[in-house]
């Protein structure tokens, strides 16, 4: 995500990063730059122009020019201020009702049913509540249809009245079933338009009205730029909404929807959609973006990612195999799994300092691990015990069954030792400490 704004933020900041000379001069190119930069990232021209100027103003304020390092300070100052017009600190979401009710609204194809699934999700997986779903979409083909499914998906019960035509009176019907059956949040997912329209504001305000939810979330699709921000104010001027949703954010390399939207509406961007799977869900946190735009990664977001896949029991397991020469592939096979159930790859990659412009070109595909998972599953559970003991004739059924070469193979089976080796020479210090550390900080969550 926002890559291009991230390699031209970067070009910018070039000649600031170095320890030559820098004075008032190139520091207001460099700026001159990174107005451009916010611009081609399709930022609101006042925003990107007040944006430069607030830096300008804190650098010579700061005595940048006469630091010790003042490449580095410049690049805090700008990471600062990103981080300011993003919304400085992480909102949460208000659950406080009983149940808590939360109003989703936004246009349509902006991913809002969707999104409604990923958050019950969320709130059913992260805060272990009770969520139920209502199907308010009464004019779109198949809405509830999709929202069933999605509710099949994550285990979420979805409320629905097909004979009914009143959006308001299904909501209220939705908050009784709820009331009645333990649930402790209603997810409310309304009807969107292709475009803002009176008769739409009219709807979803009556029904923001009647039920006076804990919550009211506008979902935008981060991809729309520009036209994201300006139906956000047209939103907000209706329902004063409480936070903002940015979906398909995974697809947006510019970033322009997610850097202007809290100035001009003055509302908390909550969570990102990052990708097509129910989890694909993020708390956002205008900081650690602020330092991914800047190509500083976001260590702390992988390692929680790690944290929620970390199974403790599993790697005393895995710790004794490895002692004990008996690490196999299904422990490999194991392994590759939790990797996976942390997001794509590309955006695990993103949060890694320095990685985005590393791999900056590379096609890195999130079925990357389909060939050795396939390779895997050819062999027999003799065989995954035992790597050392594939034998000619072995891998050649091997790739006849997994669709790959013999040299695939051979490759898998030498990195596999590799990484036992090193797994082994781990075992004993700094890997183990890693495990127990992990283990600890998942603890204190």
């Amino acid at each position: 995500m926002f890559d291009n704004l991230s390699e031209k933020l970067d070009k910018a900041l070039h000649v600031l990063k170095g320890h030559g000379q820098i004075t008032e001069i190139n520091v207001a190119e460099t700026l001159k730059e990174v107005r451009r930069a916010l611009l081609d990232a399709d930022v609101n021209f006042k925003i990107a122009k007040d944006f430069t100027n607030t830096v300008k103003e804190k650098a010579l304020g700061q005595d940048v020019l006469t630091a010790l390092q003042p490449g580095q300070l410049m690049v805090k100052l700008v990471k600062d201020e990103l981080t300011e017009l993003m919304g400085g600190d992480v909102e949460g979401i208000n659950l406080s009702g009983d149940p808590s009710v939360i109003l989703m609204s936004g246009l349509q194809g902006s991913g809002k049913t969707t999104f409604s699934g990923k958050l019950a999700s969320y709130l059913k997986t992260k805060k272990t509540k009770k969520p139920l779903l209502v199907a308010c979409d009464v004019y779109r083909p198949a809405a509830v249809d999709q929202l069933l499914v999605v509710g099949d998906q994550i285990g979420v019960e979805v409320f629905s009245d097909r004979g009914n035509t009143d959006p308001v009176a299904i909501s209220k019907a939705g908050i009784a079933y709820a009331k009645a059956n333990g649930h402790n949040v209603v997810i409310i997912d309304t009807a969107g338009r292709l475009a803002v329209d009176e008769e739409m504001m009219n709807e979803i305000a009556n029904i923001h009205k009647a039920i006076q939810p804990q919550e009211t979330l506008f979902v935008v699709d981060a991809m729309t730029g520009q036209d994201a921000v300006n139906t956000a104010k047209a939103f907000n001027d209706i329902l004063n909404f409480d936070g903002v949703i940015l979906t398909k954010l995974d697809g947006d390399t510019r970033g322009g929807a997610a850097i202007s939207i809290k100035s001009v509406v003055n509302k908390p961007i909550k969570f990102i959609g990052t990708g097509e799977k129910m989890d694909a869900i993020d708390v956002f946190y205008p900081a650690r973006m602020a330092e991914r735009i800047l190509g500083m990664g976001d260590v702390v977001s992988l390692v929680e990612r790690a944290q929620e896949q970390f199974d403790e029991e599993e790697s005393r397991k895995i710790q004794k195999k490895i002692a004990k020469n008996q690490f196999g592939f299904d422990d490999f096979l194991s392994q590759i799994q939790q990797i996976k159930k942390m997001g794509s790859i590309k955006d695990l990659m993103g949060m890694i300092p320095g990685a985005g412009k590393a791999l900056k070109g590379l096609d890195i595909d999130d079925d990357a691990f389909k060939h050795v998972e396939a390779i895997i599953h050819s062999m027999t559970p003799f065989e995954r015990a035992t790597p050392a003991k594939l034998d000619a004739s072995r891998k050649k059924r091997i790739a006849k069954g997994s669709g790959r070469s013999i040299q695939e193979i051979n490759q898998l089976l030498k990195q596999f030792d590799q990484m036992s080796k090193m797994m082994k020479m781990m075992q004993g210090g700094g890997g183990k400490k890693m495990m127990q550390m992990m283990g600890a900080m998942k603890g204190m969550q």
